[in-house]
C-alpha cells in the first residue's frame, strides 16, 4: 500500500516538472494518445514462428512492433511505472479474450499467474513490472464482473544466460528447469492464465505452463496465456472466429 502511494505521488510530482508525452509516439499531454492506445486493443492469438511443443493458447492485446514496442519498453526498461494503468488494462483484455475462447461454461475463478522475473532483472529495474501489470489487470477484470485473482504460483531458480540471439530451441533449453512451483502451491481449481508483458519465441510461457499443468485438476481447462503484446508472425491460412483479426484455432478442454 505504501509503495503504491509513493509511486502515485512520484508520478504526480514528475508531471509538474516534466511534460507528459505519449510513450508510443511522443505526442505531448498523454500517457498514451488515443491512436497508440487503440493499438493495445487488438486481441489475437500469439503465433511464434515455430510453436514450441506445449506452447499454451495465448492471446496478445497488441502486436509488438510500431508504436507498441516503445511504449512497452518505456514501462519495462525506462521507469515509466505509470504506464501500468493502460498496459494492465490491455492485459486484462487479453485475459478476457483467451478465457472466453475456451468452450464450455465460464470458469468459477480466473487465476492470473505472473511469470516471475529473474533476480538480476529485479535488481536492475528495482521493481517487478509483471506483477504491477497483473495487479492492474485483476482490478479491471473484477470491475467487469470476472472473478479474477492474482496467484503467485511460480518462482525462478538458478541463472539463465541472455537469450538475445538464441534460436527458439536454444531459448527453451536455456530455460529448462528455471520455473518451479512455490512450496505452498497445491492443486488449483480454476482457469490458470500465465501473464507476461511480451511473447517472442514462446519458450518462457511453454516452460512455465508445463510446470503449472502438473497442478491442475482432471478435466480443468488447459493452462492459458495472456500478454500485452506479441511479436507479429502471422501463420498462413489460419484465422480464428474467436478473435477479431486473430489467428489460430479454437481451444479444447484437455489435461
Amino acid at each position: 500500500m505504501t509503495g503504491s502511494l509513493l509511486r502515485e505521488v512520484g508520478s504526480a510530482l514528475a508531471d509538474l516538472v516534466l511534460p507528459r508525452t505519449c510513450a508510443g509516439c511522443g505526442l505531448p499531454g498523454h500517457l498514451l494518445c488515443r491512436r497508440c492506445a487503440a493499438l493495445f486493443a487488438r486481441p489475437h492469438l500469439a503465433a511464434p514462428r515455430r510453436f514450441p511443443e506445449g506452447f499454451p493458447p495465448t492471446v496478445a492485446a497488441g502486436s509488438y512492433d510500431g508504436r507498441v514496442r516503445p511504449a512497452v519498453l518505456a514501462f519495462k526498461e525506462r521507469g515509466r511505472a505509470e504506464l501500468a494503468g493502460p498496459l494492465g488494462t490491455a492485459l486484462a483484455l487479453a485475459v478476457a479474450a483467451v478465457v472466453s475462447a475456451v468452450p464450455g461454461p465460464p470458469p468459477r475463478r480466473v487465476l492470473l499467474v505472473p511469470v516471475p522475473s529473474s533476480a538480476a532483472a529485479l535488481r536492475t529495474r528495482g521493481r517487478d513490472h509483471v506483477r504491477e501489470l497483473t495487479a492492474r489487470a485483476v482490478s479491471e477484470l473484477r470491475a467487469a464482473g470476472v472473478p479474477a485473482a492474482q496467484a503467485r504460483l511460480l518462482c525462478r531458480r538458478g541463472r539463465v544466460r541472455d537469450s538475445a540471439g538464441l534460436s527458439a530451441g536454444e531459448r527453451r533449453a536455456n530455460l529448462a528447469g528455471t520455473f518451479v512451483l512455490r512450496p505452498a502451491a497445491g492443486v488449483v481449481d480454476g482457469a490458470l492464465v500465465l501473464v507476461d508483458d511480451v511473447v517472442t519465441s514462446g519458450a518462457t510461457l511453454t516452460e512455465a505452463a508445463a510446470v503449472l499443468a502438473a497442478r491442475t485438476r482432471p478435466g480443468s481447462p488447459p493452462v492459458l496465456g495472456a500478454v500485452v503484446a506479441a511479436t507479429p508472425r502471422e501463420p498462413v491460412g489460419q484465422r480464428s472466429a474467436g478473435f477479431p483479426g486473430g489467428s489460430g484455432t479454437p481451444f479444447r478442454r484437455t489435461r
